[in-house]
């Protein structure tokens, strides 16, 4: 079985990541700090602490497990909350780090990046996407430090992949919602058409990540490697559906006043199609993970937390009992 080194794995969007993997492969999640020793790992799953944001720790770490591959999901998650330059050094020197450290180990790279590295959500005002959907090909414009710190890292990723002739991909997940927490159906943002303007009023399920970061591990969709060696892609990881479950072009009028002028969502269809497939459609296209990985969302809000009903998947399982 192989073995794939998780950093921030105990972190809110990272324990189902753990979890997704946990059994497909021998899991170690590197933290800053490691659970007590009466904690009891789960199948497949045993911990270790390192501070990555420390070059010689975060090479260590990865040299002494030797890992197949690794998903670097540890990071500051979230402009706003730390000083602008310490989210951007941690997350941009934690990134390169374990980076480097994966490609000297000759391991597969998946990555948690953002749809933060657009700029859309935390520009002053808000900015407008160029093309609809937006693509993984649009422009990457931020002026916060958390998407600054993202785009830094995509370009590392690539850099290494370059480098070492290893496979890197970069995940770029909207608002992350988990089963029965969804906070993209509360009534503060429900009823606030602003609450959600800054990125389109998207968002994706902790376990449509888990299942991404999954495929882009297993690296095919079909009989030849989705990304080869020496290649890094940068994926977007959002639901298929906006939170609102209105027409995503007339949010955008109401919001914004306009759409953009490359717009390659076509209202005509909307009358030949159910609602809940078109026109509610979310901002940012998803077709590339599926032509590489065969991805595609399996989670809408509508089962999830419909009128406030709470999911009953299960939580992930870390540790036993």
């Amino acid at each position: 079985m192989e073995t794939v080194l998780v950093t921030g794995g105990r972190g809110a969007s990272g324990r189902w990541v753990v979890d997704r993997l946990a059994g497909d492969y021998e899991v170690v999640v590197v933290d800053y700090e490691r659970p007590g020793a009466e904690a009891d790992p789960a199948p497949h799953v045993s911990f270790r602490a390192a501070d990555l944001a420390d070059r010689g720790e975060a090479l260590d770490t990865v040299h002494a497990v030797d890992p197949d591959a690794v998903v670097h999901w540890a990071a500051i998650p979230v402009a706003g909350t730390h000083p602008d330059g310490r989210v951007f050094e941690t997350n941009v020197g934690a990134a390169k780090n374990v980076l480097d450290a994966a490609g000297r180990a000759d391991a597969r790279i998946v990555q948690a990046s953002s749809d933060g590295a657009y700029g859309f959500f935390f520009a002053e005002p808000t900015s407008f996407p160029d093309e609809l959907p937006v693509t993984e090909d649009h422009p990457l414009r931020p002026e916060d430090p958390y998407g600054l710190s993202k785009v830094t890292a995509e370009a590392a990723a690539g850099a290494v992949a370059r480098r070492e002739e290893v496979p890197a991909v970069s995940i770029r997940p909207s608002w992350i919602q988990y089963p029965g927490e969804y906070a993209c159906r509360s009534d503060g943002y429900v009823g606030d058409l602003d609450a959600g303007a800054g990125n389109f009023w998207s968002y994706v399920d902790a376990r449509d990540v888990a299942d991404l970061v999954a495929a882009a591990l297993a690296g095919t969709a079909g009989a030849e490697p989705a990304v080869a060696p020496g290649s890094h892609e940068a994926v977007n990881c959002v639901a298929a559906d906006n939170a609102l479950g209105r027409p995503l072009l007339d949010l955008l009028r109401e919001s914004y006043g306009a759409i953009p002028d490359d717009c390659a969502i076509d209202e005509r269809a909307f009358a030949e199609s159910p609602v809940e497939e078109v026109a509610d459609r979310g901002a940012y296209a998803i077709d590339k993970a599926e032509r590489l990985f065969g991805w595609t969302p399996s989670h809408s809000w509508r089962e999830a937390a419909a009128d406030g009903a709470g999911d009953d998947a299960p939580d992930p399982t870390l540790f036993d009992g």
